[in-house]
């Protein structure tokens, strides 16, 4: 009986770390900068009525998260988020949830409430979902650079420490500068090889 227990919870945290969908895959790391596409432009809602659109974040680095009220690994993440909008919003960073919830506010509301969510949250739809590939498992979170172009993509649960070390890699970055590195990489390598 005890062997079954201990199966049954490793199954059940797998299950957990997977996410809530039908996608069981984990993707991570920071793209380069000559592999980003475009993040997708949509026009959304927020709880205030307001208009969000990616267009408003220009300039900053941005974590674009799918996530709904009933999702346990959304509810893992949530206060990382927090964390990381306090911490890296006056270095150009901001957190923008986009809550999958098919009854909306009604329950969006309160759970931003009970968990003092500090960054802006809004109501998506299938139309915004399919922009961004189809996102079929929740969490979905997607990094984008400063000039608006997707660097990392996670489907399910990552851990706090990988969405930090990213988020402060794109932070610290200048436009170029990847590019930059591998062109004096290369002077360097040519310079070192004519001897």
């Amino acid at each position: 009986m005890l062997i079954l227990a201990r199966w049954l919870s490793v199954i059940g945290l797998g299950l957990l770390l997977a996410g809530c969908g039908s996608s069981r895959s984990v993707k991570a790391a920071v793209k380069p900068e000559k592999d980003r596409k475009r993040a997708p432009e949509f026009s959304l809602r927020d709880d205030s009525g307001r208009t969000a659109k990616l267009a408003d974040y220009k300039g900053k680095v941005v974590l674009l998260n799918f996530w709904a009220t009933w999702c346990g690994p959304c509810k893992i993440e949530i206060p990382w988020f927090v964390d990381f909008e306090q911490k890296f919003k006056d270095r150009g960073f901001a957190v923008l949830g986009v809550s999958m919830d098919e009854d909306g506010w009604d329950s969006v509301k309160p759970y931003l409430e009970n968990r003092k969510v500090n960054y802006r949250v809004v109501i998506g739809n299938d139309e915004v979902a399919d922009l961004y590939g189809g996102v079929s498992s929740l969490p979905t979170s997607f990094l984008i650079d400063r000039q608006g172009k997707i660097a990392g993509v996670h489907v399910g649960l990552v851990s706090k420490s990988v969405y930090q070390n990213e988020i402060e890699e794109l932070l610290e970055a200048q436009p170029g500068s990847q590019s930059a590195a591998r062109h004096a990489a290369a002077v360097a390598w040519m310079a070192g090889g004519a001897k």
